[in-house]
């Protein structure tokens, strides 16, 4: 008997008031070669990337672990990550080159390998001075896939202090140096499944008209299941579930959480307050589906812009995470704020490995996710020792289980703390797994010919 094949680009199509709507598939055993070790076209199985950043540092003390190698043991500060611990290769100790330093803004280097420009105006205006390491993997296998990349945002606050360009306005560049084009991240979930997943435009209060995709593909999917073996149809109708189940979720959201006028409020405050692991939550598990059903294979997460007003109501913060920071490594509130922020990273790596795939694997097993911030402790804005964590094995091509590499032990300062190396050593890395042929990364000062190694398989 002929085996049944689908093609990994195969979509559910259907109509609603006159628009085609299409729905992705996840990846189904007919998809694949008969040892399910590549696609039945020969090529290879999607191999997905996530940029994330979170922003104002860590406390060094609490946040290194002391051990080193395969034998490493979390931090207290990263303890939420237990979950998810095999996944992790931590880097740290190694030094962000960047030529410049106003506070903040040099760190974005850790994202890019260039050094920032000056902005019209000066003062703590800068811009990206080079694309950023997503969009570099956008280049590569961006044409592979319907969209290219997406970009999402968690906290909606901004600057207090003056601080503006494109450095500020996303973490994600796309272009040549002098030619860059900030990627603005999308704050609503709603925008954002409408952007991945279907055609239709909510209103202010709408929840009772809006468009039901899977409704549109009703016909699409009876044509498809009978063709199916009996594990990929509980695959595809597990699939339809979670993407029915989240459609409803967003539904339910309060209408004020709809795209308004101004972009910057559509994130909505509940009693004044950001919903902040609802958000990551939304947000995490569209990207999640956008893989796993190969709408996108690049994306990034801000979760908060650095020097922001946002405030941790979630945890009873008493102030702004950012100046809370400013209060030194033994303040409570900087130090559960930290914490917190390595919950929501936990959050979003959870919600990929509870994904799955073909042959009992999950979204982290093909993703490779790169997480850092702007600097290593938020009271000296040093941008010696920034962490690098590293989640996910993309397909067998980081370590694991993970490891601890450190550049240089560190020395105990909070305040002036040691490093060598170089951080753009790591964006190589990253890089030459989805092109092989990559050679540097950045230019300048923070340029890297040499991929750290430490952390490859």
């Amino acid at each position: 008997m002929t085996r049944f094949s689908l093609s990994r680009r195969t979509m559910l199509r259907g109509l609603f008031g006159g628009a085609t709507v299409s729905v992705g598939l996840p990846l189904l055993e007919c998809m694949l070669n008969a040892n399910g070790t590549a696609l039945a076209g020969g090529g290879a199985l999607p191999l997905r990337f996530l940029m994330y950043y979170w922003a104002d540092g860590v406390n060094l003390g609490d946040f290194e672990p002391g051990q080193i190698g395969a034998d490493w043991s979390l931090s207290p500060a990263m303890a939420s990550l237990a979950p998810v611990k095999d996944y992790i290769n931590l880097v740290t100790g190694l030094q962000n080159h960047c030529a410049q330093r106003i506070t903040h803004h040099e760190g974005m280097t850790v994202f890019n390998g260039y050094s920032f420009l000056n902005a019209q105006g000066g003062g703590l205006s800068t811009n990206a001075g080079g694309p950023t390491i997503d969009q570099l993997i956008a280049d590569a296998i961006g044409a592979q896939t319907a969209v290219r990349s997406v970009q999402v945002r968690v906290s909606k606050r901004e600057s207090t202090d003056g601080d503006g360009g494109t450095t500020v306005t996303a973490i994600s560049h796309r272009g040549t140096p002098g030619n860059l084009t900030p990627q603005i991240p999308q704050e609503n979930p709603v925008e954002v499944f409408q952007y991945l997943f279907g055609n239709f435009t909510p209103g202010v209060d709408d929840r009772s008209e809006r468009t039901h995709v899977l409704d549109a593909v009703k016909a699409d999917v009876a044509r498809l299941k009978p063709k199916l073996g009996t594990v990929d149809r509980q695959r595809l109708d597990a699939h339809l579930t979670n993407i029915d189940e989240l459609q409803a979720k967003i539904n339910a959201m309060p209408p004020s959480c709809q795209l308004p006028d101004e972009p910057t409020e559509t994130n909505t405050d509940m009693g004044g307050q950001e919903p902040i692991t609802s958000v990551v939550e939304a947000h995490a598990s569209l990207i999640a589906y956008a893989f796993a059903c190969d709408v996108t294979r690049v994306a990034s997460i801000l979760f908060k812009k650095f020097v922001s007003s946002t405030v941790f109501d979630e945890i009873d913060a008493s102030e702004a995470h950012h100046s809370a920071s400013h209060n030194g490594p033994d303040d409570t509130n900087w130090r559960n704020g930290v914490e917190y922020s390595m919950q929501k990273l936990s959050q979003v790596l959870q919600i990929l490995q509870n994904t799955e795939e073909v042959g009992g694997t999950n979204l982290l097993d093909s993703t490779i996710v790169y997480a850092s911030t702007d600097c290593s402790t938020g009271a000296s804005h040093s941008i010696e020792r920034q962490p690098i964590i590293l989640a996910g094995h993309g397909r067998n091509y980081l370590k694991y289980p993970g490891v601890h590499y450190q550049g240089t032990p560190w020395n105990g300062d909070d305040f002036s703390p040691n490093a060598s190396g170089n951080t753009s050593d790591v964006l190589l890395a990253c890089l030459q797994a989805f092109d092989p042929a990559a050679t540097s990364v950045g230019g300048g000062a923070p340029e890297s010919n040499s991929p750290l190694t430490a952390v490859v398989a």
